[in-house]
């Protein structure tokens, strides 16, 4: 009975490797070729766009500064100090 757990679970691990090697070496890598086209697509229009376009207006200040005030958030988060109480850290020398 122990026999048949064994080679049952190695037929299952030897499949589950042989299916992401198959999957990590195909043409496109982790994409498929919707993906692919996706991406080309998108990079051809963010090229051509902007030269077909009028130019636009530019957009009113407050909306300006949203992203600074994101910004400056992320940075007050990233320079404040966690509340961790219980965790005490010692240095010794």
């Amino acid at each position: 009975m122990i026999r048949v757990v064994k080679r049952y679970s190695n037929k299952i691990g030897v499949g589950r490797e042989h299916n992401c090697y198959k999957m990590a070496k195909s043409k496109f890598g982790p994409f498929g070729l919707g993906g692919l086209l996706l991406m080309v697509v998108l990079a051809a229009s963010m090229v051509v766009l902007p030269l077909m376009l009028p130019p636009l207006p530019p957009p009113p200040l407050m909306l300006l500064f949203f992203p600074v005030g994101i910004m400056a958030a992320l940075v007050f988060l990233a320079f404040s100090p966690a509340e961790a109480v219980g965790n005490v850290v010692v240095h010794t020398v």
